[in-house]
């Protein structure tokens, strides 16, 4: 039994090595792809309508979620753990949320939710879909999808995308399931609430 676990633990740590160049290489890769021009879109909030530009504030960079709003449990638990380390990913990016939800449904799911990030809404504009975010080919995948893209405003005032990629279980962005992958069972058919029982029952 003792030499099983030694084994499996060196395996376990051959694997992990494995998982970090992969990961250092996909960090790479994407640094390679030529950045690609954005135009400057107008979107919503509570106070009207927002340039993509004006959202960067006083930062170069953009980190903006594409979240599929209030509707969707999953997105709500991606955005509840952003809304824990906004503050960190603002001290070097702007951050903003934006869903095709109403300013108004925004609003007030996002004060429930105690959510602290800027929201806009994407509702009767192409920006969603012209980022690759909502499709309708794929029956099993049509509509809106969850993601992140990542903008670079240069001096001149142009906007380029730099990055993005898609939101889903196991993905890098919410630690949550990585967590879960530790217990015996792993997430062993878990999905997200939008609200749990208290500990006191």
């Amino acid at each position: 039994m003792r030499w099983l676990r030694a084994e499996l633990e060196r395996e376990i740590s051959c694997a992990q090595e494995e998982l970090d160049a992969a990961r250092r290489k996909l960090v790479r890769l994407r640094r390679k792809l030529p950045p690609e021009p954005v135009r400057d879109y107008e979107l919503k909030n509570t106070d009207g309508l927002v340039r993509l530009s004006e959202m960067f504030g006083d930062k170069d960079d953009l980190i903006l979620v594409h979240n599929m709003g209030t509707g969707c449990a999953n997105c709500t638990m991606w955005a509840d753990e952003f809304n824990g380390v906004c503050q960190h990913l603002q001290s070097r990016a702007a951050f903003v949320v934006v869903s095709p939800d109403s300013p108004k449904a925004q609003q007030e799911f996002a004060r429930r939710r105690g959510w602290r990030f800027p929201l806009y809404s994407a509702e009767g504009t192409t920006f969603t879909e012209d980022m690759g975010f909502r499709w309708e080919e794929e029956e099993f995948l049509a509509g809106y999808q969850p993601g992140v893209s990542v903008f670079r405003k240069n001096a001149e005032g142009t906007i380029v995308r730099v990055a993005k990629d898609y939101f889903g279980p196991g993905d890098l962005y919410c630690g949550v399931w990585h967590l879960f992958d530790l217990l015996p069972d792993g997430p062993a058919g878990w999905d997200p609430l939008f609200e749990y029982p208290s500990a006191s029952g």
